[in-house]
Formats: C-alpha cells, sequence, structure tokens
C-alpha cells in the first residue's frame, strides 16, 4: 500500500466527504469565491465542516445518557475594512454556494475589482500533530460502556466514604476545508475525545464533590488502566481532602499556585488580553504596550498550537494558515498578540494561526491554541516552604475576567493554608481576586515544574466555544487579595 503525505491525504478526506457526495469540486470552489471578488474586498473565504460526534455517560452504576450527531455545513465569508458580512447553510451545493457569496459580496461596492489577489491555487501547508483518525470507531459501544463501568468501580473501591461517581466519556471527529480566494486550499482532520470522573464523598452527614479526567487528540485506546486509575486517585483524593476543609481566610496574603490546570488562571487574565481584536480596538490592558515590560523578570509566556496531540493544538487554524509556536511574553516583556487574518492585517502584522471559530455557522477570531508560562529554577517545594502566611490553590472551578481593566475573580476549588512554611489544613470557599497585568508584575518564584493540563480546557469567546490546553509552574504571586469565608 502506497500512502500519502499527511497533508495531501487530509485534503483527500476532506473532498471525499465535505465536496464528492454533493457533486461539487473545486471548480465550484473558485467559482463562488469570484463571485464574491467581484465586488471590492480584502479577504474571502469557504469554511466546509463534517463533524460527527458521540457521548455517553454512567451515574449510579447506569449508563443513563447517549447521545450521536452528525453535523455538516458550510460558511461563506467576505470582509472589506473592519466589515464582516457572513453566511451559512447545511445545505451543501452549488446553488447554496452561489446565493451566499452573492449575498456576503454586498457588504462592499461593485464599482471596482477587490483587492483580493488570486494566485495559481496552493495547498496551504500544515503541521501533523494527530493522526487522521475517528475517534468514536476507535472502541466498540460495549467497550464503552465497560470503560465507564470501571471507572465507577475503581471510584466506589478507593473509599467507603465515595457515596456517588459520575463518569462521561466523549468522541469527536472534525473534518474541515478551507479554500480562500487567493487560491489557498487547505484541509485538516481532527480526532477530539475526553473523559471525565466526578465522585461525591460523604462524612458525617457532610458531601463534598472532586473531578479529574483528560483527553486529547488521539483515540479511545489512551483511557488504559493506569490512566483510569489515575483520574479516579485525583477524584476520590479532591473530594476527601474537601470533607476535612475549613474556611479559607481573607486578606491580602501571598498565594502560590500549583503547577498544571491553575493555568487557567493564566489563561483568564493574560492570554485574552493578549487576543489581536482586543489590542486592535484599544479594550485590553496590554493595548499600545509591546516592548514593555508587563511582568515580572523571568516569565515567559507562550501560545502554542503545535504541541502534538494536545486538546488545544491544530494543523491549520479555521483560516487554513499552520499553527505556531507564539512567544507572547518574554522574560517580562511583551513581544506580541495572537491575530487571526483580519486583525493581523489592520494592525500591520502577520497572522499567528490563531483563527478560530466554534463551527462553520461562526465567523473565525483570535482565540487562543495551548497557552503556558515557561519553567522557572525553584522547587515546587521551596516556594511552598517560603509562605509565612497564606494560601496554595492547587485547583480551580470558574472565574470571570474584565479584557479591559484585567481584573478576575477565580474560585479554588482545592486550597490550603500554609504558615511558616508547613500545609495545615484544606480550606473551602477561597476567591482570589486581582488584576491580570500587575498578578504578573507581582510573580516572586517560578517553579521548575511546568506542567500542562490533562486535557480537559473549553474556552468561551463571544458565545463561541472551542477546545483549548493550559499550563504553568508552580508560581509564587505576592500580594493578592483572597476573598474568604472564615
Amino acid at each position: 500500500m502506497i500512502s500519502r503525505e499527511p497533508t495531501i491525504e487530509r485534503l483527500a478526506i476532506a473532498k471525499r466527504l465535505l465536496l464528492t457526495p454533493f457533486g461539487l469540486d473545486e471548480t465550484h470552489l473558485w467559482r463562488a469565491l469570484a463571485e464574491i471578488k467581484a465586488h471590492q474586498v480584502n479577504e474571502a473565504d469557504l469554511y466546509f465542516q463534517y463533524t460527527r460526534s458521540e457521548g455517553w455517560s454512567l451515574e449510579e452504576g447506569i449508563v443513563k445518557t447517549g447521545s450521536f450527531s452528525i453535523d455538516q455545513g458550510v460558511g461563506v465569508r467576505a470582509v472589506s475594512g473592519e466589515k464582516t458580512a457572513f453566511a451559512y447553510s447545511d445545505d451543501i451545493s452549488d446553488a447554496s454556494l452561489l446565493d451566499a457569496a452573492r449575498t456576503v459580496r454586498t457588504i462592499s461596492s461593485a464599482s471596482r475589482a477587490g483587492r483580493v489577489k488570486t494566485s495559481t491555487q496552493k495547498i496551504a501547508p500544515s503541521r501533523s500533530l494527530y493522526k487522521d483518525l475517528d475517534p468514536i470507531a476507535s472502541l466498540g459501544s460495549a467497550d464503552k460502556v465497560k470503560l465507564l463501568e470501571k471507572v465507577e468501580q475503581a471510584a466506589r473501591a478507593k473509599d467507603p466514604r465515595v457515596a456517588q461517581v459520575m463518569a462521561g466519556l466523549a468522541s469527536e471527529y472534525d473534518v474541515v476545508l478551507v479554500a480562500r480566494a487567493d487560491g489557498t486550499l487547505a484541509a485538516d482532520v481532527r480526532p477530539l475525545v475526553r473523559l471525565s470522573v466526578t465522585v461525591i464523598a460523604e462524612q458525617k452527614g457532610r458531601r463534598e464533590m472532586g473531578s479529574a479526567g483528560g483527553g486529547g487528540r488521539f483515540g479511545l485506546a489512551y483511557f488504559d488502566d493506569a490512566c483510569i486509575a489515575g483520574y479516579v486517585d485525583e477524584a476520590v483524593n479532591a473530594a476527601l481532602t474537601n470533607l476535612e476543609s475549613r474556611p479559607a481566610p481573607a486578606g491580602e496574603m501571598t498565594v502560590v499556585l500549583g503547577s498544571g490546570w491553575p493555568g487557567i488562571l493564566l489563561h483568564e487574565a493574560i492570554g485574552h488580553g493578549l487576543e489581536g481584536d482586543f489590542n486592535r480596538k484599544g479594550s485590553s490592558a496590554f493595548t499600545g504596550r509591546v516592548g514593555q515590560r508587563v511582568a515580572a523578570k523571568g516569565v515567559t509566556v507562550l501560545d502554542d498550537g503545535t504541541l502534538a496531540q494536545r486538546r488545544g493544538s491544530l494543523n491549520v487554524d479555521d483560516e487554513g494558515n499552520p499553527s505556531q509556536r507564539n512567544v507572547l511574553i518574554e522574560d517580562g516583556i511583551l513581544k506580541g498578540y495572537i491575530q487571526d487574518a483580519m486583525n493581523a492585517r489592520l494592525m500591520g502584522v502577520k497572522p499567528t494561526g490563531n483563527g478560530r471559530r466554534e463551527s462553520y455557522a461562526h465567523t473565525p477570531m483570535p482565540r487562543m491554541t495551548n497557552t503556558y508560562m515557561l519553567a522557572g529554577d525553584k522547587a515546587p517545594e521551596e516556594i511552598v516552604a517560603s509562605i509565612k502566611k497564606g494560601l496554595y490553590a492547587t485547583n480551580f472551578g470558574g472565574g470571570q475576567v474584565d479584557i479591559t481593566s484585567g481584573k478576575f475573580v477565580f474560585s479554588a476549588s482545592q486550597a490550603f493554608w500554609v504558615e511558616n512554611g508547613k500545609i495545615l489544613y484544606p480550606v473551602k470557599g477561597a476567591t482570589l481576586v486581582g488584576n491580570g497585568p500587575d498578578a504578573l508584575t507581582r510573580v516572586s518564584m517560578i517553579g521548575n515544574d511546568m506542567k500542562l493540563d490533562s486535557g480537559v480546557g473549553t474556552c468561551g469567546k463571544e458565545g463561541q466555544s472551542v477546545p483549548v490546553g493550559v499550563g504553568q509552574p508552580t508560581l509564587r504571586i505576592d500580594g493578592l487579595t483572597v476573598g474568604g469565608t472564615a
């Protein structure tokens, strides 16, 4: 058997699913784009998508819900200056393509030809970060049920205080095809899986919860016995720890953030403020600060869509540009923003491979992929031991951020009170309150234990959700406000 280069193979899969069944070929795509270019536009593209998804959930030892869906369609976009015209349809046909093209081209005048330069057709360069597999087909239905039952049994066997177990398994097979008015054709085949477990433990009438899970761009075989045991241990231990928690103190204090998932605070409080659209509009706390110090020395923050098999990674973004490793802050100095095509053009820079959309029914915008801080040189034990009185937060739940001011509020789902370098007891109800840019300047110690999250992140922006990754080493932040319950 002769195998094809991965970029060509992905393009063949996309054509087979998104063009051939509907009597379309590339000629129809270029004709629709030519209709748009009859008017004056800066950019135009077609975004085809085929998504098949499946979900299973178990509660009280019973698989209570199961879902399966197929969605497909095409989005047609024209951009003129700062204006975007967009139409979409779940009817993939030559007629609907032409109708949508004629609709969106009205965004601009027909007085003269568009400024989009058409060149010879070219296949966009892309990466090969994950396999072109269908994760739904990587495990039979009976085995999926057994997998969830194994999670439940393992959690209940862990401790008699475990009163309830909920487990979920989700798989998605996503195929996209992008045709741009400049002659570029790009495709991606994106597998995505996630296993989650939530445990409720009860002791003396008190009930507390712990959760864990993970996933990425691979098949369901990833969730082997060792992986399941790790998730179960984490969830059960979190629930049992919370059973012993006391009300959290309040006030301004030293806060140490654990490695891995606590990077969600970095994502929300810092990452969104570095997205190009907010900075072009002047609504970010980081606007106009490229080249300036925005963080303590040693703080280096990246957004990297090129990490193999990671939840937030992409071979190409949703505008057909290859993903990149973008250094946003280097040793405390702001280096740049993450960009889609429109905001990059308007700001006079190049796209960074961060044009993302939830589906064919949405327009792209600058979005994060895997956002994380690089490691420092301190042992995490040394950082915790440096706390005279303060909080050690190892896991987070929800939070809110104001992009313009940078102010954030985050709830710690697992945290510990520390005095004289010793962890004394777990606390409940701790809320971190601060300002993202200001908090970066208060970082005083950076651990050598940088870790990415397990693959559970989903980012929301302007009503659109996309999978993302976060990460960081253990961090000490001085003078952070903690809202508590004590």
